[in-house]
């Protein structure tokens, strides 16, 4: 029944409520392929203009206005909350008199309105009036008893009922909380999951009907901690925050920012909710309203949506923004002062989570600094550990709700085994503490860790024993299979692993994943390995990105130095390992994600398919530095322009390459990447056999397949291809459309200038449009124009800028 279920073709679903919630979760079905009903109420009364334009109350603009609205919001949105704004037309707005029948079509129906029981009770009494037999519904909840909204409906919507929390917005936030009751079918259970895994590409942890699940229920109570002890130890709120953000793996947002973020007033709404449904005297007192945050909400003070919270931007009288700070006691705001400490840079210059969390405990570890961290990570570890049976019966949701939910690097009880279980616990007796009954058993029976790794599987505490983890299906970790010894060889930027069935997957781990020469090394040594011993190769990372494109570094250095020898050798040395990756006798698949930037981009074009996850922002990138892409990427982008050419000819206008290359200068000129793997292939850097999956997590895995059934076909690598370029009359038509957008001030002279270089290679120099020419020649052609403009003061002011601040300088 579970298989039958699951497998059923899921394509219609229903988001009743149309507010901030509503639309993003609409938005993700769009994305994910859903034909989606998005409903509200219907006006009762017209409006002034309204009745001026001559509009009736039963026309469809007049009733389905509140779910059009949002989707006229949705489609502006940003960030954006769709991958293609096509996908919109997958959205039909509509109101809840009149979309019963629509309703009755639905596969999945899900409910948002407003988080208030009475309303809640209300419209899913209407949705089981008009649910066809075995819809599944939901409803998004952040906290309210999902047992008390479906008292009184059917046995079959009952069976068919649970909580999908999702996190907002739904489509960067990877959490979602399935909250089953009582009659939740194990069938209907596990269709919600798959979906929600497979088809939104999310993460599914199983909560207890319990208030606010577990992600909420964990944050707020860490919320709550970090407050009372930076009152304790007399920090400010940016000191707190720089100690709760990177420096212990959680986002820049750290706690006080985030709190801004999320509004203060939804903080003591959860501390609220908490308080009042737990039968727990410890917690409710845990869950006590905090002085400083009732008065910033009395006095409308709420965080960004209010324009101040603990943080707010002023204008000084030059008109430049800055940032203030709540100083504590007084309530007043401070011009934001940056923090130094020792501890903070023992802190950055530690790698890895555990050990950035370990120099802060053992630096000084008397300061005030160090004693906050222990403060907050101490009741966060036995808060999280008191929990366990309660919000959830499993250390692993737990763990990844955090991960998930708050963008931790690593949940509480991966943390405590990072910093030392044993070691901590005992810290913990001697401060009088009372741990957890079961955590005490499980150092008693001469346990290290909650959890233990043993070759490619992981096992974790439950019920007094290790089980074995199950991995989310068809996740490959890299991290695992190096851990048991899958590395089969390793330089100081790259790895190549055994991901089994006879693949394996290069991996960049570099600073920032950038392409420097120990990549390339790497390359230069994985291509034979590949081609003696493997059925091909997979090219993906689990870094933060994929890769931000070329090491600048050198670059920069050696052309101020004017070592033009060195550049140019930087740059052939660049170009011959991308061919090597092309001509390579295997199948070679590339599985990028979120940033892929310039030679990332480069690294990824020689595959013979690339396969994107849909945070991946793909671009070649290098105007903004001042320069052309040069590491092949020019020569493939004016491929791909006499690809689509060849693909479009017809006998009577013959070859036409020109649209074709316009659309890549364009894409190169103008610095663009994508805002999707979606939106990839309408920058034109994508070709017909590249691919967007939803789930991030399983690339690598489908890439593999794709490495399989390419070596299954019987794989024939590619040659050296000759192509047709525009020429020189195709330049000319680039250059004009540079000289136009000149002198309309779009862009500067020298934007201008790096504009005509990349025309000339994009269009083959100055030959004759439509003749052939080879990889090669355009490769000369790129270094050509790369080392003229690296020799410009105004590139190199470009990448020193870029190396400095992070961002592009139009100068």
């Amino acid at each position: 029944m579970i298989n039958r279920l699951r497998s059923l073709p899921w394509q219609r679903a229903a988001v009743i409520g149309s507010g901030v919630m509503g639309a993003g979760i609409a938005a993700q079905l769009a994305n994910a392929g859903f034909e989606v009903l998005l409903l509200d109420q219907a006006p009762n009364e017209l409006t002034d203009q309204e009745k001026q334009q001559g509009k009736k109350l039963q026309d469809a603009s007049v009733r389905n206005k509140l779910a059009a609205a949002s989707l006229e919001r949705l489609s502006k949105a940003k960030p954006a909350h769709l991958y293609d704004t096509d996908f919109i037309r997958r959205i039909t707005p509509g109101n809840l008199a009149d979309a019963g029948p629509a309703l009755a079509e639905a596969d999945w129906i899900i409910e948002a309105v407003v988080e208030r029981l009475d309303i809640k009770k209300e419209v899913l009494g209407w949705i089981d009036k008009w649910r066809k037999e075995g819809a599944l519904v939901s409803t998004n909840t952040s906290g309210l008893s999902v047992a008390d909204m479906q008292e009184g409906r059917s046995e079959d919507f009952k069976k068919h009922f649970a909580a999908a929390h999702f996190f907002n917005p739904p489509r960067y936030m990877k959490l979602v909380e399935l909250v089953p009751t009582a009659h939740t079918s194990k069938e209907a259970l596990a269709a919600l999951s798959a979906i929600c895994t497979e088809r939104l590409g999310k993460g599914v942890v199983i909560a207890k009907d319990t208030p606010n699940f577990i992600a909420n229920r964990i944050g707020a109570h860490g919320m709550l901690v970090t407050l009372a002890a930076t009152e304790q130890f007399k920090l400010t709120v940016e000191e707190a925050d720089a100690l709760t953000g990177p420096a212990l793996g959680r986002p820049k947002s750290a706690t006080y920012r985030m709190l801004d973020l999320i509004g203060l007033d939804t903080l003591l709404h959860v501390i609220d909710n908490v308080r009042e449904r737990s039968g727990d005297e410890e917690e409710r007192q845990l869950f006590t309203k905090p002085a400083v945050l009732e008065q910033l909400v009395a006095e409308g003070r709420l965080g960004e949506k209010s324009g101040a919270g603990f943080y707010r931007k002023q204008k000084d009288k030059n008109g430049k923004s800055k940032i203030e700070a709540v100083r504590w006691g007084t309530l007043n705001y401070e011009p934001s002062q940056s923090v130094q400490s020792p501890i903070i840079d023992a802190a950055k210059a530690a790698k890895g989570t555990a050990a950035k969390t370990k120099a802060i405990l053992k630096t000084d570890s008397a300061s005030p600094y160090a004693q906050f961290v222990w403060t907050i990570l101490k009741a966060t570890w036995l808060y999280s550990a008191k929990q366990v049976g309660i919000i959830a019966d499993s250390i692993v949701d737990i763990d990844r709700a955090m991960k998930w939910g708050f963008n931790w690097e690593l949940g509480p009880f991966e943390l405590w085994d990072a910093v030392g279980l044993r070691q901590t616990a005992e810290r913990m007796r001697q401060e009088g503490e009372q741990l957890p009954e079961w955590v005490e058993e499980w150092l008693a029976a001469g346990h290290e860790s909650f959890y233990k790794q043993d070759e490619e599987k992981r096992f974790y505490v439950h019920s007094g024993q290790y089980v074995k983890e199950v991995q989310e299906r068809d996740v490959i970790s890299l991290a695992a299979l190096k851990a048991s010894g899958k590395t089969v060889l390793a330089t100081a930027g790259a790895s190549l692993i055994d991901i089994g069935d006879d693949v394996v997957c290069l991996e960049f781990h570099s600073a920032n994943n950038a392409i420097g020469s120990d990549v390339l090394s790497a390359i230069r040594q994985a291509v034979p390995e590949v081609e003696q011993n493997w059925r091909g190769l997979v090219l993906a990372n689990e870094g933060r990105n994929f890769c931000v494109g070329a090491n600048l570094v050198l670059l920069l250095m050696e052309a101020q130095n004017g070592d033009w020898d060195e550049v140019e050798d930087i740059i052939r040395f660049f170009q011959s390992s991308m061919l090597r990756l092309k001509r390579m006798g295997r199948p070679l698949v590339a599985a990028p994600h979120r940033m892929t930037l310039g030679g990332g981009v480069e690294a990824c074009l020689p595959a013979d398919q690339i396969i994107l996850s849909p945070e991946t922002y793909f671009g070649l990138v290098e105007t903004g530095v001042g320069l052309i892409p040069a590491g092949g990427g020019s020569k493939e982008a004016a491929l791909l322009a006499a690809g689509r050419a060849e693909a479009a000819r017809d006998a009577l206008s013959g070859l036409n390459l020109q649209p074709h290359l316009n659309k890549v200068f364009e894409t190169l000129a103008m610095g663009k990447a994508s805002v999707s793997g979606h939106d990839a292939k309408k920058l034109g850097l994508l070709r017909e056999q590249d691919r967007v999956i939803m789930r991030q997590d399983a690339r690598i895995a489908e890439a593999k397949r794709a490495v399989l059934e390419l070596d299954r076909c019987g794989y024939t690598p590619a040659r050296e291809e000759r192509f047709a370029v525009a020429g020189r009359e195709g330049k000319a038509v680039l250059k004009l459309a540079v000289h136009s957008m000149l002198l309309s001030g779009a862009i500067s002279e020298y934007d201008a200038h790096i504009g005509s270089k990349l025309a000339h290679v994009l269009a083959g120099g100055n030959v004759r449009s439509g003749t052939e020419v080879s990889e090669q020649y355009m490769l000369d052609l790129e270094c050509e124009a790369f080392l003229s403009l690296c020799g410009e003061r105004k590139t190199q002011e470009r990448i020193s800028h870029m190396l400095t601040f992070g961002k592009p300088l139009r100068n």
